[in-house]
């Protein structure tokens, strides 16, 4: 595999702690990853490159579902690719740190690319498509899922919708989130065709999010994790009270604190690189 120099282009999610991510989203992208497994095919003997593999949610399940050759996994961030490696016992997973927009691999050299819960928070999304077609042989499959934030995913849509009843900046940070990259209806599967994929499928994969309590809820969000946390940890003191207030309220629904269910549907697309 060819290393060339890496270009920066940073991501837009921010991580504080690989704990606080896991209670935040690793644990609902654990349930998500055997579903875009499903989808995207996977064979015995291939070489797979995960772009973006958080703290291995997807990496980890690949070895499962078949008799992989290599695992390559990647992310921007250092703290997830400390925390994918530690968590690493198999030798047929490798992970670096690398850009999504910038692979550091040869042309040709994986039979499939997947990413899971990452091009919606990538700068350049079709650039980061174009790269994963790149380092894929000819004929083999590229395939990513995303939330959709606006009309699949409650659980969080609960919260930006509660705070925005307070207008003015809540509103702008809810409307950023909830149209991010990817995420509008057959929007990625557009992107694929531009990137000159073939046999271009779109589907919706969905689980379930239980939390035991608003507790289990909110303490990412509160600790700054994601673009929620990141939103409400700039609150004022005053702000604040009243955000975990209202939050709280929405969460119990007028009814004791305790467990919770939300379904989570997410976009998924899969195509192929075409022969020349």
């Amino acid at each position: 595999m060819m290393q060339p120099e890496r270009v920066a282009m940073p991501s837009s999610f921010n991580v504080n702690r690989a704990a606080g991510y896991e209670q935040l989203m690793g644990r609902w992208s654990q349930k998500l990853a055997p579903l875009l497994i499903q989808f995207a095919g996977i064979d015995d003997g291939e070489r797979i490159l995960d772009v973006g593999c958080g703290t291995g949610s997807l990496t980890f399940a690949l070895p499962q579902a078949a008799d992989v050759r290599e695992v390559v996994a990647i992310d921007y961030s250092p703290v997830f690719v400390e925390e994918t490696r530690r968590r690493n016992h198999d030798r047929r997973i490798a992970v670096r740190e690398a850009d999504a927009c910038a692979l550091p691999f040869q042309d040709g050299y994986f039979d499939r690319a997947l990413s899971l819960l990452v091009l919606h928070f990538v700068t350049d999304a079709a650039k980061a498509v174009s790269e994963m077609r790149r380092v894929v042989r000819p004929g083999g499959v590229i395939a990513a899922a995303v939330w959709d934030h606006l009309g699949g995913l409650p659980s969080m849509r609960m919260m930006w919708d509660t705070v925005a009843a307070s207008g003015g900046a809540a509103r702008e940070a809810r409307s950023r989130y909830l149209f991010q990259p990817m995420m509008r209806p057959d929007e990625m599967k557009q992107c694929f065709i531009e990137q000159g994929l073939a046999e271009v499928e779109q589907t919706s994969l969905v689980i379930r999010m239980d939390y035991r309590s608003f507790d289990d809820y909110w303490e990412p969000i509160a600790a700054g994790e994601g673009p929620l946390g990141k939103y409400v940890s700039a609150l004022g003191p005053a702000e604040r009270a009243e955000t975990d207030a209202a939050v709280r309220a929405a969460y119990e629904g007028g009814e004791p604190d305790g467990p919770r269910s939300f379904a989570a549907v997410a976009w998924a697309c899969r195509g192929v690189r075409p022969f020349p």
